[in-house]
Parts: C-alpha cells; sequence; structure tokens
C-alpha cells in the first residue's frame, strides 16, 4: 500500500469487514457501569476536526509531505523514515477529541472506554525503544498516563499497553506478527484518578487476543484533565526498524460511564 505526499491523489478506504467491540452503540453496559457515547467520529465527514491538535510533522522536517489523513471511512497516519521530531525521534499524531467543535477531556475519576479497529502493515514494526501508538496524557505534564507500543525483544516482537504510574509495568501482551496487515479490535477502558484502573483487549476476527486489566493504580499524573493520542510516536535509536509506514484506524468511539 502506498505512502502519500501532497502531490499523490487520495485512494479509496479500505474496506474490511469488521465489528468492533461496541461499534455503533449509543450506550452500552459493561458489569455494572453503563457507558454512553461520547464521540464516534466520521471520517468522510468530520474529517480532522475531530481531534483538537494535530501534529503533523512539528519540526517541519519534511515540508513536501502530508502524513496524516482523513479519508473517507478511515484516517491514515503515515511516518517516513527521514521525518524527525527533534533530533532522536519521530511524531506524527492526533492529541484529543472533540465534537462539534466541544472537546471531550477525560476528568479526574471518571471511567472512559475507547473502541477502534486498527490495521498495522508489515512495515509498521516493534523496536526495542518505545514506539507508541496510542497514548493517554495529561495537558502540561510530560510522562503519559498509558501508552500502546510495539516492542521488539530479540526477533520477538508484541504489542502491549503500559502503565506509567506503576512504573511502566505491562498490562497486556501479546505476539505482533499474527496481528498485522488485517483490521484487529482494540478496547481501551480507564479510569483516570489517584486509584485508578485500565484494561486493555483485543480482537483478532472475532476471537479475544488479549483481556487484561488491573485496579489500584495511579491513574492521574497531574493538571485538570487527560485526552487520548492517536499515530505512530516513536525513537529512531532502533534503526534497523524504521521504514516508511503508516497506520489506519476507523470506527473510533469513545464513551464515559453515567
Amino acid at each position: 500500500m502506498e505512502l502519500f505526499n501532497r502531490r499523490t491523489a487520495m485512494r479509496g478506504a479500505l474496506a474490511i469487514a469488521a465489528t468492533p467491540f461496541a461499534a455503533g452503540v449509543a450506550s452500552a453496559e459493561v458489569g455494572a457501569t453503563a457507558f454512553t457515547e461520547k464521540w464516534g467520529p466520521n471520517p468522510g465527514v468530520d474529517g480532522l476536526k475531530a481531534f483538537v491538535g494535530i501534529e503533523d510533522d512539528r519540526s517541519n522536517s519534511h515540508p513536501s509531505a502530508t502524513h496524516i489523513f482523513a479519508e473517507q471511512d478511515q484516517y491514515r497516519f503515515v511516518m517516513h523514515k527521514s521525518d524527525r521530531d527533534g533530533s532522536d525521534r519521530q511524531r506524527n499524531e492526533v492529541r484529543a477529541i472533540q465534537k462539534n467543535g466541544s472537546r471531550q477531556d477525560m476528568k479526574k475519576n471518571e471511567t472512559w472506554r475507547f473502541n477502534y479497529q486498527m490495521y498495522m502493515p508489515s512495515s509498521l514494526k516493534g523496536t526495542t525503544s518505545f514506539t507508541h501508538i496510542f497514548q493517554v496524557k495529561h495537558t502540561g505534564v510530560a510522562s503519559p498516563v498509558i501508552t500502546v507500543s510495539l516492542f521488539r525483544s530479540g526477533s520477538t516482537e508484541s504489542i502491549e499497553l503500559r502503565l506509567f504510574g506503576a512504573g511502566q509495568s505491562k498490562l497486556g501482551s501479546t505476539a505482533l506478527a499474527p496481528l498485522r496487515n488485517k483490521w484487529i479490535d482494540v478496547e481501551i477502558e480507564i479510569k483516570v484518578g489517584d486509584s485508578g484502573s485500565a484494561r486493555f483487549a483485543l480482537k483478532d476476527s472475532g476471537t479475544t487476543v488479549v483481556n487484561a486489566s488491573r485496579t489500584g493504580i495511579d491513574m492521574w499524573l497531574g493538571g485538570d484533565q487527560a485526552h487520548p493520542k492517536w499515530g505512530i510516536y516513536r525513537s529512531i535509536s532502533d534503526s534497523a526498524q524504521l521504514q516508511d509506514t503508516y497506520l489506519l484506524l476507523r470506527n473510533m468511539k469513545a464513551y464515559r460511564n453515567e
């Protein structure tokens, strides 16, 4: 699948059928907690206005290219090997969510759930340093609260969620290779609080491959709100694994407990 720049014609969206855990559901019940949909953008209609901030080549390292696209029914994040966000890393991400121009932030002690589908090509590798494809952050706080990251140890690649309020401990980990070149379902549920919780689940063609949770962890690292980020944010230190690549997301939903 080809990469994009400003001179490249926009292509149609991939149309591989799959259903997220709760896609298209205005409210859902998980155990004793009811959730209401707060955000569910249509890429072809809402475009990048679904997000508060677009961090596309902030260092202007590749001015001839656009790296973040809203397509007909998906969002595309492109990363070229030469792209830089400072001297030692790369970043093409979207930051925080909004609906009709109004931010949908995560407040202290609220529980939020994010459902979406994700497509990772073979060119998107795990690395021995950080390669984040999802984060939750507080405004003005350097450390993320959680990340979903692609890691490599020797020849083994994995996808896992890390809890930064618990010493970057892992929550759920599975082999990356079987999840590439297909749409997989992602569900991330977190309570952002001093004694918070997190759950991380992945499905591959309806089969659950990760479903891990933890309670009683620090999920509030400062500030007055938290927000999600999606895209590709990675160190360049493991240069052997860096290629021109991309990430696709679709059927994105955010729910808050009511």
